[in-house]
Protein backbone atom coordinates (compact mmCIF):
# COMPACT_ATOMS: atom_id res chain seq x y z
CA UNK A 1 0.00 0.00 0.00
CA UNK A 2 2.58 2.77 0.60
CA UNK A 3 4.17 1.71 -2.77
CA UNK A 4 1.07 2.61 -4.12
CA UNK A 5 1.04 5.85 -2.40
CA UNK A 6 4.66 6.80 -3.12
CA UNK A 7 3.79 6.31 -6.83
CA UNK A 8 0.78 8.39 -6.83
CA UNK A 9 2.38 10.93 -5.23
CA UNK A 10 4.83 10.84 -7.76
CA UNK A 11 2.59 11.19 -10.83
CA UNK A 12 0.53 13.87 -8.97
CA UNK A 13 3.98 15.90 -8.67
CA UNK A 14 4.91 15.07 -12.19
CA UNK A 15 1.52 16.31 -13.23
CA UNK A 16 1.65 19.11 -11.24
CA UNK A 17 5.19 19.93 -13.20
CA UNK A 18 3.61 19.35 -16.32
CA UNK A 19 0.82 21.72 -15.84
CA UNK A 20 3.41 24.49 -14.72
CA UNK A 21 5.35 23.95 -17.82
CA UNK A 22 1.62 24.20 -19.52
CA UNK A 23 1.32 27.61 -18.07
CA UNK A 24 4.48 29.26 -18.57
CA UNK A 25 4.05 28.22 -21.98
CA UNK A 26 0.93 29.76 -22.60
CA UNK A 27 2.19 32.91 -20.78
CA UNK A 28 5.01 33.53 -22.58
CA UNK A 29 3.01 32.80 -25.80
CA UNK A 30 0.88 35.43 -24.51
CA UNK A 31 3.63 38.03 -23.46
CA UNK A 32 4.65 37.18 -27.55
CA UNK A 33 1.57 38.94 -28.42
CA UNK A 34 2.44 42.16 -26.08
CA UNK A 35 3.15 44.09 -29.32
CA UNK A 36 1.21 42.22 -32.33
CA UNK A 37 4.49 40.31 -33.19
CA UNK A 38 3.22 37.63 -35.74
CA UNK A 39 0.13 40.29 -37.03
CA UNK A 40 0.41 41.24 -41.09
CA UNK A 41 -0.50 44.52 -42.51
CA UNK A 42 -2.71 44.09 -45.17
CA UNK A 43 -3.37 40.33 -44.28
CA UNK A 44 -4.54 40.07 -40.57
CA UNK A 45 -8.35 40.87 -39.32
CA UNK A 46 -9.70 42.24 -36.77
CA UNK A 47 -10.46 39.54 -35.33
CA UNK A 48 -6.83 38.25 -35.33
CA UNK A 49 -5.24 41.51 -34.06
CA UNK A 50 -8.04 40.98 -30.83
CA UNK A 51 -7.13 38.30 -30.45
CA UNK A 52 -3.74 38.17 -30.64
CA UNK A 53 -2.97 41.82 -28.12
CA UNK A 54 -6.48 41.34 -26.82
CA UNK A 55 -9.70 43.96 -26.58
CA UNK A 56 -8.40 47.63 -27.38
CA UNK A 57 -8.74 49.59 -24.31
CA UNK A 58 -10.48 52.67 -26.50
CA UNK A 59 -11.09 52.44 -30.19
CA UNK A 60 -12.42 54.72 -32.56
CA UNK A 61 -14.02 54.84 -35.72
CA UNK A 62 -12.45 57.26 -38.31
CA UNK A 63 -15.12 59.06 -41.19
CA UNK A 64 -13.33 56.67 -43.97
CA UNK A 65 -14.59 53.49 -42.43
CA UNK A 66 -11.05 52.49 -40.72
CA UNK A 67 -10.68 52.03 -36.96
CA UNK A 68 -7.95 53.23 -34.31
CA UNK A 69 -7.79 51.13 -31.53
CA UNK A 70 -5.66 51.83 -28.35
CA UNK A 71 -3.60 48.99 -26.47
CA UNK A 72 -1.88 50.82 -23.26
CA UNK A 73 0.83 48.30 -21.64
CA UNK A 74 1.00 50.50 -18.57
CA UNK A 75 1.39 51.43 -15.98
CA UNK A 76 4.73 48.62 -15.91
CA UNK A 77 5.42 48.58 -19.61
CA UNK A 78 6.79 51.27 -21.61
CA UNK A 79 4.34 50.93 -25.01
CA UNK A 80 0.78 52.24 -26.25
CA UNK A 81 0.07 50.90 -29.08
CA UNK A 82 -2.17 52.17 -31.51
CA UNK A 83 -3.56 49.82 -34.28
CA UNK A 84 -5.16 51.13 -37.36
CA UNK A 85 -7.64 48.73 -39.38
CA UNK A 86 -8.55 49.59 -42.30
CA UNK A 87 -11.97 49.98 -43.69
CA UNK A 88 -12.04 46.56 -45.29
CA UNK A 89 -11.73 44.73 -41.42
CA UNK A 90 -7.84 44.36 -42.21
CA UNK A 91 -4.68 45.57 -40.22
CA UNK A 92 -2.85 48.66 -41.77
CA UNK A 93 -0.47 49.59 -39.28
CA UNK A 94 0.73 48.92 -35.30
CA UNK A 95 2.70 51.73 -34.00
CA UNK A 96 3.75 52.45 -30.37
CA UNK A 97 3.27 55.85 -29.72
CA UNK A 98 5.39 56.67 -26.74
CA UNK A 99 8.05 58.50 -28.84
CA UNK A 100 9.20 61.95 -29.47
CA UNK A 101 7.43 62.01 -32.35
CA UNK A 102 4.07 61.45 -31.07
CA UNK A 103 4.82 64.00 -28.05
CA UNK A 104 5.88 66.58 -30.36
CA UNK A 105 2.49 66.71 -31.55
CA UNK A 106 0.80 67.87 -28.53
CA UNK A 107 0.51 71.48 -28.39
CA UNK A 108 -1.42 73.85 -25.81
CA UNK A 109 -4.67 73.95 -26.39
CA UNK A 110 -5.63 70.24 -27.74
CA UNK A 111 -8.79 68.46 -25.58
CA UNK A 112 -7.95 65.58 -23.73
CA UNK A 113 -9.69 63.23 -26.92
CA UNK A 114 -7.20 64.86 -29.25
CA UNK A 115 -4.61 64.19 -26.92
CA UNK A 116 -6.05 60.23 -26.42
CA UNK A 117 -6.60 60.16 -30.11
CA UNK A 118 -2.40 60.78 -30.42
CA UNK A 119 -1.01 58.55 -27.41
CA UNK A 120 -3.65 56.51 -25.95
CA UNK A 121 -4.82 56.22 -22.19
CA UNK A 122 -2.04 57.72 -19.43
CA UNK A 123 -0.33 54.73 -18.06
CA UNK A 124 0.46 56.31 -14.69
CA UNK A 125 -2.44 57.71 -14.13
CA UNK A 126 -4.21 60.78 -13.43
CA UNK A 127 -3.59 63.44 -10.28
CA UNK A 128 -5.22 66.42 -9.59
CA UNK A 129 -3.61 69.87 -8.24
CA UNK A 130 -6.18 72.23 -6.90
CA UNK A 131 -3.43 75.21 -6.59
CA UNK A 132 -3.12 75.11 -10.21
CA UNK A 133 -6.55 74.00 -11.04
CA UNK A 134 -4.26 71.67 -13.03
CA UNK A 135 -4.81 67.93 -13.84
CA UNK A 136 -1.58 65.89 -14.63
CA UNK A 137 -1.80 62.51 -17.17
CA UNK A 138 1.89 60.83 -17.26
CA UNK A 139 2.86 57.96 -19.60
CA UNK A 140 6.06 56.23 -18.46
CA UNK A 141 8.19 55.15 -21.77
CA UNK A 142 12.10 54.53 -23.19
CA UNK A 143 13.95 57.72 -23.75
CA UNK A 144 16.70 56.43 -26.20
CA UNK A 145 15.32 53.08 -25.96
CA UNK A 146 17.70 52.48 -22.39
CA UNK A 147 16.50 55.11 -20.13
CA UNK A 148 12.85 55.12 -17.88
CA UNK A 149 11.50 58.50 -18.40
CA UNK A 150 8.15 59.89 -17.95
CA UNK A 151 6.26 62.10 -20.26
CA UNK A 152 3.04 64.53 -18.70
CA UNK A 153 0.51 66.46 -20.28
CA UNK A 154 -0.79 69.09 -18.44
CA UNK A 155 -4.40 69.78 -18.98
CA UNK A 156 -6.41 73.33 -17.21
CA UNK A 157 -8.95 72.08 -14.72
CA UNK A 158 -11.59 74.10 -15.75
CA UNK A 159 -11.85 74.10 -19.61
CA UNK A 160 -9.92 70.23 -19.89
CA UNK A 161 -7.33 72.18 -22.68
CA UNK A 162 -3.73 71.27 -22.85
CA UNK A 163 -1.65 74.12 -20.87
CA UNK A 164 1.71 72.30 -21.67
CA UNK A 165 4.07 68.87 -21.61
CA UNK A 166 7.17 67.95 -19.94
CA UNK A 167 9.46 65.02 -20.37
CA UNK A 168 11.84 63.91 -17.18
CA UNK A 169 14.05 60.74 -16.45
CA UNK A 170 12.84 58.80 -13.86
CA UNK A 171 16.10 59.72 -11.78
CA UNK A 172 14.81 63.61 -11.71
CA UNK A 173 11.29 62.52 -10.56
CA UNK A 174 11.00 63.60 -6.67
CA UNK A 175 7.95 61.68 -4.68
Amino acid sequence: MNACKFQLIRTVRSMGCALLLLAATLLVGACASYGGSGLKPGESTVAEVEAAMGVPALRWQNPDGSQQLAYPRGPAGFHNFMVTISADGRLRSIENVLDMKHFAMIEPGMSEQQVLRILGPAGCGASYFPARDERVWVWRYLENSRVTAHFMVLFDGKTAAVRSTMSMASDQICI
